[in-house]
């Protein structure tokens, strides 16, 4: 499973607690810098985190409507990997969830 990740400038134990729920790949951006807002969501991206903390409003609602536009979940969580994995147990629409395992997903 491949996640975008949205905020923050470090990620510290957040790639530990992703790996847990199976999330192998991810591709993180700081959200500091102007021309991130430009960026598409990576190919084949699974599940968007955004680290809400860290990162400007304007920033969350673009990000936040590119994965609409695309049918990937988003996932709003604070930078603390305790707060990140409460949201992904609590996440109804995530791939991650066995309730909602699908056989695909159109991009």
């Amino acid at each position: 499973m491949k996640a975008l990740l949205v905020g923050a400038d470090r990620l510290g134990s957040i790639p530990n607690a992703l790996q847990s729920f199976g999330i192998e790949e991810y591709v993180h951006w700081t959200g500091r810098k102007k021309g991130m807002r430009k960026m598409d969501i990576p190919e084949q991206t699974d599940l968007v985190i955004i680290f809400t903390d860290f990162i400007e409003h304007n920033m969350t609602q673009l990000v936040k409507e590119k994965a609409k536009q695309m049918s990937i979940p988003c996932v709003f969580s604070k930078r603390a990997s305790s707060d990140l994995v409460h949201r992904l147990e609590a996440c109804k629409h995530c791939p991650l969830n066995p309730n909602n395992q699908t056989k695909g997903r159109k991009h």
